[in-house]
């Protein structure tokens, strides 16, 4: 299974833009509270959706308790954009911890990248290797900063609407570029530890 497809495919991608669009139109309408519990209803009705046609649910099901969450900070505030702070606190974080592993010479999408395939760390030795693992770590990086900068931006401003547009516009097709980095590194680095190795 691709990575494309554990992230739901073209459905994931219209599926995860329901709720928040059901609760920036319910909020319009109804308030606040109609609006999270259509969110987490749209949320449900997905995963529910998804198990009816045995199709994976990894996408729903961090999509449901994102939304949970998302909906819980908001009700405690009582303010609609903070059903987006959760996401803003995960974009920060995201992009200082990738480029805290970079300053510390251990790029984290070449650490995770190894971890994942059950294999060691041998690209940590390689220059070439820790050189396009560093790329693709900074481009990751920079992509949450992306995220953050805008949806934190549009917070202030206290403009839920756009953050909604932003939130969908924006989560695709930045992953997109980004994972394309993410797999030339990957495939840079498999080849060189490939040629490097000795041969029996």
């Amino acid at each position: 299974m691709t990575l494309w497809e554990r992230m739901g495919g073209p459905a994931g991608l219209i599926q995860s833009s329901l709720p928040p669009t059901a609760m920036v139109l319910a909020n319009s309408l109804w308030g606040l509270h109609a609006a999270i519990a259509c969110a987490v209803g749209v949320a449900v009705l997905v995963l529910a959706a998804r198990l009816a046609r045995r199709q994976q649910l990894r996408p729903a099901i961090g999509g449901f308790v994102g939304v949970a969450v998302s909906g819980f900070l908001a009700a405690r505030s009582g303010e609609a954009r903070d059903f987006f702070l959760a996401d803003i606190w995960w974009y920060a974080v995201a992009s200082l911890v990738l480029t805290a592993s970079i300053l510390v010479r251990r790029p984290l999408v070449g650490v995770l990248w190894s971890a994942m395939r059950g294999v060691d760390g041998d690209w940590r030795h390689d220059p070439g290797s820790r050189r396009a693992y560093t790329i693709a770590t900074a481009v990751v990086a920079a992509a949450f900063a992306a995220r953050f900068g805008v949806q934190q931006w549009l917070y202030v401003r206290d403009e839920v609407g756009w953050m909604t547009v932003a939130k969908i516009s924006m989560n695709y097709p930045l992953w997109a570029a980004a994972l394309l980095v993410v797999a030339w590194a990957a495939r840079r680095s498999d080849a060189r530890l490939a040629y490097c190795r000795p041969r029996e």
